[in-house]
């Protein structure tokens, strides 16, 4: 059984037991979080599609770790004008267990 959840903008395909990396969502180390955005449930033969999202389902999962990403650096430059800039940023992220998806 699989399903595809909408969180933070983007899609993920989960399972259960898989564990998945996203945008930050609020909430402790070791609490439970419930996604309701669940765009498709697939059980073997049976696939339900939503429109845009499937009524009664949602992923419940467990929050791993709260942390931030690797740096990514940003470096602009305009030739011939003495101008560089070099800036970091380090995206936060939610590491998420998938424990259930419910029908």
């Amino acid at each position: 059984m699989y399903a595809i959840v909408r969180t933070g903008g983007k899609q993920y395909q989960v399972a259960a037991g898989d564990r998945l990396k996203v945008e930050k969502l609020e909430g402790e180390v070791g609490e439970t979080v419930e996604l309701s955005d669940v765009l498709l449930v697939a059980d073997g033969e049976n696939v339900t599609i939503g429109a845009p999202i499937v009524d009664g389902a949602k992923i419940v999962a467990k929050i791993v770790e709260q942390g931030r990403d690797k740096k990514v650096l940003v470096f602009k430059k305009k030739r011939r004008k003495n101008y560089q800039v070099l800036r970091g940023h380090r995206q936060p992220f939610t590491a998420l267990s998938i424990e259930q998806i419910m029908q």
